[in-house]
């Protein structure tokens, strides 16, 4: 099991409880700054029952900083004895961020947590979830081939709209009845192709549900 050293800033967090630091791989390390002279007696009977797993440092001398500098070399000095722990740092200050920033650079394991609780070896592992099922393009059902238009019949038609003249269907719906009478057609795509084939080559023209017409002055031969 890897070794896992704990250095507390007191100043900082004032921890009551070593409960979670029990495990033979913890090891600790108080540091009290010149006004930490009093500790919580459970704190005290923790530490003492880690044996020679916790010790105190004990500033002596006030200043800015100081007890951050102090963590900063204890923790050096332990990276050079075991660069293989993984080393936490409680403390709410933030300053410590970019030291820890630089040894995780170095492959170093290392983190600063506000709390004993939220190290990382006691934060529930992030549930990731599973990758979504990757999905089939939908592709378009294959179009149905375009049925040839008979010339005959669309000539018949033709000869047919010429004579009526202005007795010619005025909406779809009748012109596509008198296309299905004149060729006796019954299927709705052999009636509705010579429709838009008329409309294709001009001779139909829709105006909402309603035809106008430019047909040839006589009918075609077929």
């Amino acid at each position: 099991m890897r070794t896992n050293y704990v250095l507390i800033d007191y100043e900082s967090v004032q921890v009551k409880s070593l409960e979670l630091l029990q495990q033979p791989h913890f090891k600790v390390r108080v540091f009290l700054g010149p006004n930490n002279t009093k500790l919580p007696a459970e704190l005290a009977v923790a530490i003492q029952r880690f044996g020679d797993r916790a010790d105190y440092i004990q500033l002596d001398t006030p200043g800015q900083n100081a007890l951050d500098f102090h963590v900063a070399y204890y923790l050096g000095r332990l990276v050079v004895d075991e660069p293989d722990a993984f080393f936490h740092i409680i403390s709410r200050d933030k300053g410590f961020d970019p030291l820890i920033k630089h040894l995780k650079s170095k492959c170093i394991f290392a983190a600063r947590s506000e709390t004993i609780e939220g190290m990382p070896c006691f934060s529930p592992p992030k549930i990731v979830p599973p990758p979504s099922p990757k999905l089939e393009p939908v592709k378009a059902p294959p179009s149905k081939a375009k049925k040839a238009v008979n010339e005959s019949d669309v000539n018949l038609v033709i000869a047919d709209l010429v004579g009526r003249k202005a007795a010619r269907p005025r909406t779809i719906k009748t012109l596509l009845n008198t296309i299905r009478a004149k060729l006796g057609k019954q299927a709705i795509e052999d009636i509705d192709g010579i429709y838009q084939e008329l409309r294709r080559r001009g001779f139909v023209k829709e105006a909402g549900t309603k035809v106008a017409y430019a047909l040839p002055k006589t009918a075609q031969s077929s």
